[in-house]
């Protein structure tokens, strides 16, 4: 990189994968705030076309999204797919107690955000998983 050339190559996005409005305005603001690019899925399917589509940096995946694509299912693409995706995935999810969530986040060894959480939570777990922005 020079100065009159800037940056050789543009930083590819955070690809969020969440269903609820709320979730992904407040993961947006802090993301963007920090200096992350931020790409948003609606459904787990959704997100698997942007996959297939795409070059991201990382996923932040809600681990239950409608439309029959898991959180587990985006994991287990990955794995297939894009394996240097592996280990910058975080999952997101309100349900910790549930014994599928907990089975997930054992076998995957990815980290996991639980709703409701802090910004500084979130952006912590975030620069440890993907580096800083």
């Amino acid at each position: 990189m020079n100065a009159s050339t800037g940056p050789l190559t543009k930083a590819r996005p955070l690809l969020v994968i969440e269903d609820e409005p709320g979730v992904i305005a407040l993961l947006r603001a802090a993301l963007e705030r920090r200096g992350y690019s931020v790409e948003q899925a609606l459904s787990g399917s959704e997100g698997l076309r942007m996959l297939e589509a795409g070059e991201y940096a990382g996923v932040i995946s809600d681990i239950r999204t409608p439309g029959g694509v898991s959180g587990a299912d985006v994991q287990a693409w990955i794995l297939r797919h894009r394996p240097a995706l592996e280990r910058k995935l975080v999952f997101i999810t309100g349900d910790v107690a549930n014994t599928e969530t907990l089975a997930l986040l054992r076998h995957t060894g990815a980290p996991c955000i639980e709703k409701p959480f802090r910004v500084r939570q979130l952006l912590k777990v975030v620069e440890q998983t993907f580096g800083a922005p």
